[in-house]
């Protein structure tokens, strides 16, 4: 079974309130409210969104990559892959 990640709370936090910023987005649409103001919403949860990203990814470059590759019996090429394969979410 995969280890917890320090993050992981931090990042679910960031997320739920990326939520609760969409849930306004929705209100604020149902309201008709000014465009504006909206798109401010919509910029909310684009933010709330990538940095929590930025934050998983992160910790699972330090917490599974760079952690591996410390073990005596690293499979290089298989963390290489997986670097590779999470880079393109950065």
């Amino acid at each position: 079974m995969a280890q917890p990640h320090p993050s992981h709370p931090e990042v679910i936090r960031r997320l739920r309130r990326a939520a609760g910023h969409l849930d306004s987005v929705i209100g604020m649409i149902e309201q008709e409210r000014p465009c504006a103001d909206v798109g401010q919403q919509m910029q909310a949860v684009i933010s709330a969104l990538v940095n929590a990203r930025k934050m998983f990814i992160q910790d699972h470059i330090e917490h599974c990559i760079q952690a591996g590759l410390e073990e005596e019996d690293a499979d290089v090429p298989t963390l290489i892959d997986e670097l590779k394969k999470v880079s393109k979410y950065l």
